[in-house]
């Protein structure tokens, strides 16, 4: 019954800038740290931003200083501010959660959503 959902991504020109969201519904009792990844054809799926339940922040060092991940924990969302995006940065981006229960705990993925820089 746990969903995880990403939504905000699309077509952008180098440069651009977009905002990813990723809200998590159902059964939830607490979510713990929250990411996004990313995977483009033909090559192997990265990590590109943490945060934790206090706010911590990291990034792969591809991303630092051009985007931004944030939360907001009454909301279940995560954030993706993604800006001076470069076609290098097109993939499917994918939210992760780890997500507990009153006796339970897993990691959650969503669907992914499509982010293309064109150049």
């Amino acid at each position: 019954q746990v969903q995880v959902v990403e939504s905000g991504g699309g077509l952008v020109q180098a440069g651009g800038s977009l905002r990813l969201s990723c809200v998590a519904s159902g059964g939830i009792f607490r979510i713990n740290a929250m990411g996004w990844h990313r995977q483009a054809p033909g090559k192997q799926r990265e990590l590109v931003a943490t945060i934790t339940s206090g706010g911590s922040a990291n990034y792969a060092d591809s991303v630092k200083g051009r985007f931004t991940i944030s939360r907001d924990n009454a909301k279940n969302t995560v954030y993706l501010q993604m800006n001076s995006l470069k076609p290098e940065d097109t993939a499917v981006y994918y939210c992760n959660a780890a997500i507990s229960g009153v006796h339970w705990s897993r990691d959650y993925w969503g669907q992914g959503t499509q982010v293309t820089v064109s150049s």
